[in-house]
């Protein structure tokens, strides 16, 4: 699994990369603008991500607007955003506005901080990103 973890704090792309290191390699954008451009230079080169971890929060270029970003590049690429990479908001903003913006926006799914890994591991299952039998302790 080649995941982006979209996220400005140190210990927050740290914590993620260390939950997901152990699935595939975990790559690091520190704002939206960073991971539009990640998404676009992957899906170029035929090894796109298979799922992102987006923080809300940014500076230069918010999640909320680096979703719809990534949705239009898949677009311009000939993929749907059900055929598309995994997208997890991961942010502290728990509100009602900005969730029903995300899946708007068509995230997959949406985690509140602190994450928690058991509700990480459970929503990447669900997801069908990770099997049971690839569940590291």
């Amino acid at each position: 699994m080649k995941t982006l973890i979209v996220e400005d704090d140190f210990t927050c792309r740290f914590l993620l990369q260390k939950l997901l290191g152990c699935y595939g390699p975990a790559y690091i954008a520190v704002n939206g603008k960073e991971s539009v451009e990640a998404v676009r230079t992957a899906l170029g080169g035929g090894e796109p991500y298979d799922l992102i971890c987006m923080d809300i929060m940014m500076p230069e270029m918010d999640g909320q607007v680096a979703l719809k970003q990534i949705r239009q590049v898949e677009e311009d690429h000939g993929i749907r955003s059900s055929q598309g990479v995994k997208i997890i908001m991961t942010t502290a903003l728990g509100d009602m506005k900005n969730i029903s913006q995300a899946f708007h926006s068509l995230c997959d799914a949406y985690l509140t901080k602190p994450i928690i890994k058991t509700k990480l591991i459970d929503t990447l299952q669900s997801l069908k990103l990770i099997s049971p039998a690839m569940i590291s302790v």
